[in-house]
């Protein structure tokens, strides 16, 4: 059975068709402040709470998913957040289409789908190639932030990016800490860490 497909009608969803290639973010917030990414909003509860604590970042939060786009678009409304826009993307086609190369003062993604069989590990977002793509479209300086609950996830990535070059890790000696000190924990988080699981964090930043 599919789901319904939900009108979004809110003045911070945004679709991709309307903008340009790259989009110019200055013309849609209206200034010219820094921006960053969440890829993988969710139901807006990070964003919700990360971006009133930045109101000199401009923030994109995007997912895949419509139901999620609404509710995040939702929860912007109802705080009046203006420094926030959404829209119903996938990652690499947003980035290569709509961001600027060295534009991103940071990027956020917070428990993406650990495809957890082996045959279908490959699809995970995050890996060597990913990471190697992402570069080119960071600014110098920008942070870069994982978070899962999946152990094999957060090990495998904070395996990897020691590896990558253009990135220093912002956690040195560890790879990877349970707990970061600042940063918002959305619902899923916690709903996690409630059964007992940890989440696996990791920051890097580009050089």
């Amino acid at each position: 059975m599919t789901q319904s497909f939900i009108h979004i009608e809110s003045p911070n969803y945004l679709k991709a068709e309307t903008l340009g290639s790259p989009a110019d973010w200055a013309g849609v917030f209206g200034n010219d402040r820094p921006l960053a990414l969440e890829i993988g909003c969710g139901i807006g509860d990070f964003m919700v709470k990360t971006s009133p604590d930045a109101p000199e970042t401009n923030f994109i939060a995007i997912d895949y998913y419509n139901k999620g786009c609404y509710k995040t678009c939702r929860r912007i409304d109802r705080h009046g957040l203006s420094n926030v826009r959404v829209l119903r993307e996938e990652a690499r086609q947003f980035i290569t289409e709509r961001i600027a190369k060295d534009s991103l003062s940071a990027v956020y993604i917070n428990c993406p789908d650990p495809w957890p069989k082996k045959k279908h590990r490959k699809r995970r977002l995050v890996n060597r190639q990913f990471m190697e793509f992402l570069r080119d479209y960071l600014a110098p300086g920008a942070d870069f932030y994982f978070a899962t609950d999946f152990d094999d996830y957060g090990i495998d990535v904070a395996g990897m990016l020691p590896g990558v070059e253009g990135f220093e890790n912002r956690l040195a000696p560890d790879l990877y800490v349970h707990d970061l000190p600042g940063y918002h924990l959305s619902k899923y988080m916690l709903k996690f860490m409630a059964e007992g699981k940890r989440i696996y964090f990791v920051h890097y930043r580009k050089i």
